[in-house]
C-alpha cells in the first residue's frame, strides 16, 4: 500500500501538554497493570479487547473454521491498527499515540495468553479452548509457549516505550517546550 503523497506533506497536530501527561500515565498504568499486578488486567481497555477477540472467532471463522481460532488475536491486533492507521492519515498525533498504546496493551495480552498454552490456567471465556495451545499445537513450537509469550509481551513493551518517547518528541519538534 503506497502512501498518500498529501498525508507524507501534512504537518502532525502538536500535542499539548495534559494530552501528552495523560498519554505518558495512560502507558504507566498499562504496563504497572501488566507487569505488577496479579490479574494483569488494564480495565475498561481489556474488555475491550476481550470482546473484539472474542467477535474475532465467528467472523474469521465464516471464512474458514480452521482459521477460527485465529480470529481472535487477529481481531485484537486488527482493530488498534486500524485506529492507528485513521489517525496516521490525519496526522492526529495524540490519537495515533493511544492508538499505539492500545495495540502495546493488545500485545501484553497475547503474550500472557501465549505464556499459558500449556499451564491452562487463566479463565476462558467461549468455549473454553485454548487459543494458543491449538495455534503452538498447530506449528509444532507447544513447548516454547513460555518464551514465545515473552517475546511478544516484550514487543509490547517496547512498542508503549517507542509511543511514550514519540509523544515527547512530537512535543518538542512542534515547537512546544517540554517540562523538565
Amino acid at each position: 500500500m503506497r502512501a498518500n503523497p498529501d498525508t507524507e506533506k501534512t504537518p502532525w497536530q502538536p500535542i499539548p501538554l495534559g494530552a501528552a501527561a495523560g498519554l505518558s500515565l495512560l502507558a504507566a498504568w498499562i504496563l504497572w497493570q501488566h507487569f505488577f499486578t496479579a490479574d494483569a488486567w488494564v480495565f475498561l481497555l481489556d474488555h475491550a479487547n476481550l470482546a473484539l477477540h472474542e467477535a474475532g472467532h465467528p467472523v474469521i471463522g465464516i471464512v474458514s473454521s480452521r482459521l477460527a481460532v485465529y480470529g481472535g488475536t487477529i481481531f485484537q491486533l486488527l482493530f488498534p491498527m486500524l485506529c492507528a492507521h485513521h489517525f496516521w492519515r490525519g496526522r492526529q498525533a495524540a490519537g495515533w499515540a493511544a492508538s499505539l498504546l492500545w495495540l502495546a496493551d493488545s500485545m501484553l495480552n497475547i503474550g500472557r495468553y501465549m505464556k499459558d498454552a500449556r499451564a491452562q490456567v487463566l479463565p476462558l471465556v467461549g468455549s473454553g479452548d485454548h487459543d494458543w495451545t491449538e495455534i503452538f499445537s498447530r506449528w509444532g513450537v507447544l513447548a516454547h509457549d513460555v518464551r514465545i509469550g515473552n517475546g511478544c509481551k516484550f514487543l509490547g513493551l517496547m512498542l508503549a516505550a517507542y509511543a511514550v518517547w514519540w509523544i515527547w518528541r512530537r512535543r518538542r519538534q512542534a515547537g512546544t517546550p517540554v517540562m523538565h
